[in-house]
């Protein structure tokens, strides 16, 4: 098991993440909670991660914080809900804003997040209640912009799009979402975060 990488940042498309260490390159994928705190692509960075091995395919997780992972392994427990989905969830909501959704019940909070049903949101509700006490989750998770990201080359605008498409929105909601974002002098991380609080918060 690979319990953490630490090297240098090569690439950031999310939600992929490309990490050298000692000449090889590590492909990771990461919810936009960790790409909010990630640094300027060339620079160190640390990751906690959780390999999922299938037949097919040995898949990387990495995360910013140890909570942030303990959540995605609790939320990948649950029936129907996959890796991908607990990314979905983990970039649309951090993990305090999910806990308090648990908490009370807010199954409306829930469905907004691509992928989440009705039922969906309910076995989550259900099954996750009795796990909040096994998690870390730091006060005042809400909120709150990592590093200054490097400013993107590529246009932020059509990257935010496809970030979204690759978290699970469909084009034309990604596209809508975007547009709904005052995104001048934004970053693409800045982008999809105001797009994703926005979604949260209607």
């Amino acid at each position: 098991m690979i319990g953490f990488l630490r090297g240098i940042l090569r690439d950031k498309q999310p939600p992929d993440l490309l990490i050298e260490i000692g000449g090889i390159g590590y492909e990771v994928e990461a919810p936009m909670t960790t790409f909010y705190e990630l640094p300027a692509v060339g620079e160190s960075v640390t990751l906690f991660t959780h390999l999922a091995v299938r037949e097919d395919a040995h898949t990387l997780y990495g995360f910013s914080k140890v909570s942030d992972r303990s959540l995605f392994r609790s939320l990948i427990k649950v029936n129907g809900v996959g890796a991908k989905l607990a990314l979905t969830i983990l970039s649309g909501m951090d993990a305090g804003h999910f806990a308090a959704c648990v908490q009370s019940g807010d199954t409306a909070a829930l469905v907004k997040l691509p992928g989440v049903g009705k039922k969906t949101a309910e076995r989550l509700i259900v099954e996750m209640r009795d796990r909040l006490s096994d998690w870390e989750v730091p006060a005042g998770t809400a909120g709150g912009a990592g590093p200054a990201a490097r400013p993107d080359v590529a246009n932020p605008v059509e990257e935010a799009v496809t970030a979204l498409i690759a978290l699970g929105y469909k084009p034309q909601e990604a596209s809508r979402m975007v547009r709904a974002v005052d995104s001048s002098d934004m970053t693409t991380e800045e982008i999809i975060r105001s797009a994703l609080q926005a979604t949260v918060k209607s």
